[in-house]
């Protein structure tokens, strides 16, 4: 049978305390260089910053050394890792008032 249950993050990442600011979004396992960790923004208008933010999106927090890269594709923005995450890691963006790569098409 199909499993047809939502789940608001992939199994692979956990919402814990953050030692940079309030919660953060962590690793449970090894995560590759340049995996799409799946949508974290959705463009729209009637939302602040024209985003509405997915709990993938909404547990980022900011590092300058940031693992962790937010890319424009169609109409949705992907979280993509920069480099190898470790099982406990925190993943992180550099961010002001998000800053998106846009990609064409893959």
């Amino acid at each position: 049978m199909e499993d047809d249950k939502y789940y608001p993050l992939p199994d692979y990442l956990t919402i814990k305390k953050s030692n940079i600011d309030g919660l953060g979004l962590f690793s449970t396992q090894i995560i590759d260089e340049s995996t799409n960790l799946g949508i974290s923004h959705i463009k729209n208008d009637e939302f602040q910053h024209g985003m509405i933010r997915t709990p993938l999106g909404g547990f980022v927090n900011h590092a300058e050394d940031s693992n962790c890269e937010l890319i424009e594709i169609g109409p949705n923005i992907y979280l993509y890792t920069k480099k190898d995450i470790m099982p406990e890691e925190e993943l992180t963006l550099t961010y002001s008032t998000y800053s998106v790569k846009t990609v064409a098409s893959f």
